[in-house]
């Protein structure tokens, strides 16, 4: 398969590299902004574009019913389809579909579930999954894997593990027929599982390996297991996964999360929590997390982040803000959204340089410090 990954750069075992797709360069590490139904709620692509994001994630399940694949098609694309012209990556609607757990069966064949909009049935087996997200036509697609919950008994995780490996080889042989077919340029990634069990990890890690995907994701972390956990399976799985090929947490999104991850070799990420906290009242800054719809800052003029120099930090109040967010106005949603999203790519850029510098490891300290230190 070929080689979509450039590394320039180490420092001990942080990695700075970039990642090549049809639509353009991504610089890793990278924050992937999450765009469900292919947008990021309250922000435009050019929102994106100045928050300095350079690929977003689009929902497989949620596309596929809404609104439909070839709508999708028709316009050229995932990237067309919402005027974005830059990377885009497609899940495989896995985690979506197990996470309903109650409208959904799980066979080796697939799985068969109801729509959560009209409780229609469907059924996404890994060829379907391939022909779904061909449609899509995002840069990067991800195979159709079992995302077991935590916590899961061995005979449940071992399970997944099986499937995961079965339907990435049906993925790719599906995937392969159709880029012949269809000339595409979409690259396939494999998706380690094996819950908290060590020797599950390292299982799975090496079948997955095997396929010789372009690049590998980690999946199954942050579904609910302690962060020592989380920390110890991704320790112990990334050591399996090639330094030639982009390694990608999915669903890692605090900041604390990522820094430690990106220290262990991880390039890329996904999390819809900056997003949809900033639309609840919440918001992450340089001084830690700021829960901005609290009384205590109605009368606050400072900016969401004294030390973040977005558009929004520069002209609005933690009152305003707080004011829009009480009364329900979409403006306080939009501005909360901007900021967390460019506090993430901040944060990213700022990772990058420091490992281009050789000093990641004093910059996630001096970071968490202050993160830490909730404005004292």
């Amino acid at each position: 398969m070929e080689k979509i990954y450039t590394h320039k750069c180490s420092d001990n075992k942080a990695r700075r590299g970039e990642v090549k797709t049809s639509h353009g360069v991504f610089q890793t590490p990278a924050f992937m902004p999450v765009g469900t139904s292919g947008a990021v709620k309250a922000l435009t692509s050019s929102d994106l574009e100045e928050c300095g994001a350079e690929i977003i994630l689009g929902n497989t399940y949620h596309l596929y019913l809404r609104p439909g694949t070839e709508i999708i098609q028709q316009v050229g694309g995932l990237a067309s389809f919402n005027s974005w012209n830059k990377p885009t990556l497609t899940d495989s609607g896995g985690f979506q579909i197990f996470s309903l757990s109650d409208i959904s069966k799980v066979t080796d064949d697939g799985v068969r579930f109801q729509s959560h909009h009209d409780g229609s049935y469907h059924m996404f087996t890994p060829e379907k999954v391939m022909e779904i997200e061909h449609e899509i036509g995002a840069d990067i697609i991800m195979a159709f894997d079992q995302c077991v919950p935590y916590p899961a008994d061995e005979k449940l995780a071992q399970t997944g593990v099986d499937r995961t490996f079965d339907w990435a080889k049906r993925c790719v042989a599906k995937h392969n027929e159709l880029v012949e077919q269809n000339n595409s340029s979409s690259s396939l990634f494999g998706i380690v599982q094996g819950s908290t069990y060590k020797h599950l990890r390292t299982e799975s890690a090496e079948q997955i390996v095997s396929l010789d995907f372009p690049g590998n994701a980690i999946g199954g972390l942050s579904v609910g297991e302690p962060k020592d956990e989380m920390e110890d399976m991704l320790a112990h799985t990334i050591q399996y996964l090639p330094e030639d090929k982009p390694r990608y947490l999915m669903g890692v999104g605090y900041p604390e999360d990522i820094l430690m991850a990106v220290s262990y070799g991880v390039d890329m990420f996904d999390c819809v929590l900056p997003t949809r906290n900033a639309r609840t009242g919440y918001v992450f800054t340089s001084e830690g997390p700021l829960i901005y719809r609290n009384a205590e800052f109605a009368k606050d003029e400072r900016s969401l982040d004294p030390n973040c120099d977005c558009k929004v930090c520069q002209r609005y109040s933690r009152a305003y803000i707080r004011h829009l967010y009480n009364q329900s106005e979409i403006t306080g949603m939009v501005l909360a959204t901007y900021h967390s999203t460019y506090f993430y790519q901040s944060l990213m850029r700022n990772i990058r340089k420091s490992i281009e510098s050789g000093c990641f490891a004093d910059f996630r300290k001096q970071f968490l410090e202050m993160y830490q230190s909730n404005g004292k």
